[in-house]
């Protein structure tokens, strides 16, 4: 399986006092740190070698999680530094570590789905980049993708477009050869670099069709939470 970038380095705004103090991805749901849910869930797909894009209190994340091993896995860091470089430039800084294949996914998402399929299809696919998909109907969030024939055909956050069904699920695959394209200086958004990509129609698009979990909001986390306690009855 390939190396995974795990972007956790937000302010988690919205959740006010919760996340004062730690990262978002150290909030305890049902007795664990997300990222212990998250964690294991990824280990139990099959992978081994994270790469952790940090930004806030970064040193917390480090200190709890280590070089991973006593997890059975790899964990390595890429640190923002003093200026925040967003999602696109956190990627970007971490390159050198992923190598020319690899994953990424939010720090705060849990995606009960099938990765091995979807890798395999990025890897089969000829274009620098796979985003999967599901068909949100603006029901979890506001929908930002249109979807056909395996293809985002059109990528935009916050706009109102009937062609958009699909939100993007928050688990893709780039080959390094797209990074190119997307290098700017300063801070950028990795919803540019999707943008951009679905515009050249260089965006492969994977259909999912397990809900997505999240903990970037109040709402979020007692979904996470029930969806705990329902798996673990």
């Amino acid at each position: 399986m390939l190396p995974l970038a795990i972007l956790a380095g937000g302010f988690a705004t919205r959740l006010g006092n919760l996340a004062r103090n730690i990262p978002k991805c150290l909030i305890e749901i049902n007795g664990r740190p997300f990222v212990d849910w998250q964690l294991d869930l990824l280990k139990a797909k099959g992978y081994s070698d994270f790469v952790f894009c940090i930004s806030y209190k970064s040193e917390l994340v480090q200190n709890y999680l280590g070089d991973g091993s006593s997890r059975g896995i790899q964990i390595r860091y890429s640190l923002d530094g003093n200026v925040q470089l967003g999602t696109g430039g956190a990627i970007r800084a971490a390159l050198p570590l992923l190598g020319n294949e690899f994953g990424v996914l939010y720090g705060d998402s849990f995606l009960p789905t099938d990765y091995s399929k979807i890798e395999s299809k990025f890897q089969n696919s000829s274009r620098p980049a796979l985003m999967t998909v599901y068909k949100n109907e603006n029901k979890y969030d506001a929908s930002n993708v249109e979807f056909r024939e395996g293809s985002v055909m059109k990528y935009k956050k916050g706009i109102n477009d009937p062609k958009m069904q699909h939100i993007d699920y928050g688990l893709s695959f780039f080959r390094r050869s797209a990074f190119p394209l997307l290098e700017r200086e300063g801070a950028f958004d990795l919803s540019d670099t999707y943008h951009l990509l679905s515009s050249s129609q260089m965006l492969e698009g994977f259909e999912v069709f397990e809900r997505f979990y999240e903990i970037g909001s109040i709402k979020g986390i007692k979904e996470f939470s029930e969806f705990l306690g329902r798996a673990n009855k």
